[in-house]
This record gives structure tokens, C-alpha cells and sequence, in this order.
């Protein structure tokens, strides 16, 4: 039962990761709108052609603008974010880092799953079956912090590649993929940068999976044990989508944080824009506002619900089919 946990886990995640990949960039997107101080300024050249003169380019008064505010700046929903990746990068760019997706699933995603599955065989009452949700609480967060600290160095690079569009060409990163970034993190700043943010992606991955695995398992058993439906696809629907809407309003803020932590460049014998999580919450607040801590949620949750519905669906299926192994 343990192996097999982990199989059904990592297929599941893959499958869910790569099918909600374009909302989780979306939402990288949105999560980076209005960042303070991490690009340089998109000089803008004018003409103006001197009235009453013919036209030629000697007549041309030409002068620049450069506190001009770079397009990634403006500050756009997710749908306009979504078409403004479509029209600038074109369609392919809403697949950027996916490479990563699916390694970080692989690690992440895998390694929490197939531990729930274990802890939840090992801590149940023996003669019931009963698992409280106390425990299952418990075994989301030891769980979600042990895939995090695995699945870290995927995460860095999947943030990077899918936020590598919005920046100047000049200040591209231009992975090639996801083994391209690792090497090139590893090579050009350290080890340690693909560790970069690792507090707050297993912070943030004891809460998702706290929050979405325990929910799941909670609604499902209220929905089953109250009668509302029986075992099956329409019950699972339910129970996984209102486990995503849980599991995004807890992490939401943690998630934004995480990801300007990972994605902030830092160049050599210059200050980092954030010394740590706690100095990125904090001039994020100070410039931006609280609900700064919510932004990208709409494709959170669009993201996050879907997510949890084809993780869970897929799951289950999965366990269906391979029951008998």
C-alpha cells in the first residue's frame, strides 16, 4: 500500500498540474504586478514633428521618458493578463516553465500525497477505520512540509520560467527548460539558490495540504455519512472542489510572498530587494496594502478549484484501476 500510494499520488498531480498550468501562470503574473524596485524603468522614445514644417526627420523634436512605467506594470485582471500573455509572448508562452510543473509534481506533489496515505493507514483506529480530523490535520502538515523541502528546487525554477515573460528582453533569464534553470541557479548563484524561499514554499505546502487533503477527507465522509450522494464521481466533485476553495484562502497570502521571494533577481555585490519572507510581507504591505497579500486569488481559486477536482477525480479513478494490485 505505501508504493503504491506514491504511484497513484505523483500520476494524479502530474496529470492535474499540467491540465491547470496556464491559471498557476496567470496567477505568478498577477502575484508580481506592482512590485516595487525589481525592474528597470522601459525608456520610451518620442517624436514630435515641429508644426508647420514639412515632413522629413530633421524636423523631428525627439526626446526620452524614462520613468515611463514598464507594460508588465499595469496592473490587469486574469483574463487581461491571460490575453496580454497571448498577444506579447503569444499562446505557447501560457505553457512557460511546464517543464517544471511537471518535475515539481514529480517531488512535491508525489512525496505529500503518498505520506498522507501512509500516515492516514498507520493513524486510523485499527478496528473502525475512523481517522479524526485532528490527525488528518497533523498528517497534512508533516506530510506538505516533507514534499515542500523535496520539491523546492522545481518550485524556484517553474516560479522564474513562468515570470521570465514579463520582464525587459534584456533581463530575460531565457531557461531552456527545467534541468537548464537548475544547472544555471546552481552554476551562476549558489546551491543555496534552489533552496531560495524553501521556509516559505513548506509553510505554504503544510497549509495546502493540511487544508486541501483534510477538507477533501472531511466533506467527503459529511457528504457520504449524511447521505446527500453516494461514492462516486459527483460526490467527489464536491468534496475536492470545496477543499480547493479552503485550501486557497488559506495559502493565498503565503503564496504571493513565496513567489517575489523566488523571483527576485539579485545581482552581485548589490543589496537583495527582500533580505527574507518577513521583509518581502512587509514592504509588500508598506507599498501595496494588505489585500496586496490577495492578489492573483481570483486565479487562485480558478486555478485551485479545478486543480483539486482533477487531482481528487483523478485519484480516485486511479485507485479504482489499480485496486486489485
Amino acid at each position: 500500500m505505501g508504493l503504491k500510494s506514491f504511484v497513484e499520488g505523483g500520476i494524479a498531480s502530474v496529470v492535474a498540474g499540467c491540465s491547470t498550468h496556464p491559471l498557476d501562470l496567470i496567477k505568478v503574473r498577477m502575484q508580481l504586478q506592482g512590485e516595487q524596485g525589481l525592474s528597470k524603468p522601459v525608456p520610451q522614445v518620442v517624436h514630435l514633428r515641429a508644426a508647420g514644417l514639412p515632413y522629413h526627420h530633421s524636423h523631428l523634436i525627439t526626446f526620452v521618458v524614462n520613468n515611463a512605467q514598464p507594460l508588465s506594470q499595469v496592473k490587469s485582471g486574469p483574463i487581461g493578463v491571460g490575453l496580454k500573455i497571448m498577444q506579447t509572448e503569444g499562446v505557447a508562452a501560457l505553457f512557460s516553465g511546464v517543464s517544471a510543473t511537471v518535475l515539481r509534481q514529480l517531488l512535491y506533489s508525489t512525496t505529500r500525497l503518498g505520506l498522507y496515505e501512509v500516515f492516514k493507514q498507520k493513524w486510523s483506529d485499527p478496528i473502525t477505520g475512523h481517522f479524526p480530523l485532528s490527525q488528518k490535520i497533523a498528517a497534512g502538515l508533516v506530510a506538505g512540509g516533507i514534499g515542500a523541502a523535496v520539491g523546492n528546487p522545481a518550485d524556484v525554477a517553474m516560479v522564474r520560467m513562468q515570470a521570465d515573460g514579463r520582464l525587459p528582453v534584456s533581463q530575460r533569464r531565457n531557461y531552456k527548460g527545467v534541468m537548464d534553470a537548475i544547472t544555471k541557479m546552481s552554476r551562476e548563484e549558489g546551491i543555496g539558490s534552489l533552496w531560495r524561499g524553501s521556509s516559505l514554499t513548506v509553510n505554504r505546502a503544510m497549509i495546502v495540504t493540511a487544508s486541501q487533503l483534510a477538507s477533501y477527507d472531511q466533506f467527503k465522509e459529511a457528504i457520504l455519512d449524511n447521505g446527500v450522494m453516494a461514492d462516486g464521481l459527483g460526490t467527489h466533485v464536491t468534496a475536492s472542489f470545496a477543499a480547493g476553495f479552503v485550501a486557497a484562502v488559506a495559502s493565498n497570502p503565503v503564496d504571493v510572498i513565496k513567489t517575489r521571494v523566488m523571483n527576485m533577481r539579485v545581482e552581485p555585490g548589490m543589496k537583495p530587494p527582500y533580505s527574507g519572507a518577513v521583509d518581502c510581507a512587509l514592504k509588500t504591505i508598506r507599498s501595496e496594502g494588505v489585500m496586496a497579500l490577495y492578489k492573483g486569488f481570483i486565479p487562485t481559486i480558478s486555478r485551485q478549484g479545478p486543480f483539486t477536482v482533477v487531482l481528487f477525480v483523478t485519484l480516485e479513478q486511479i485507485r479504482t484501476i489499480l485496486k486489485d494490485y
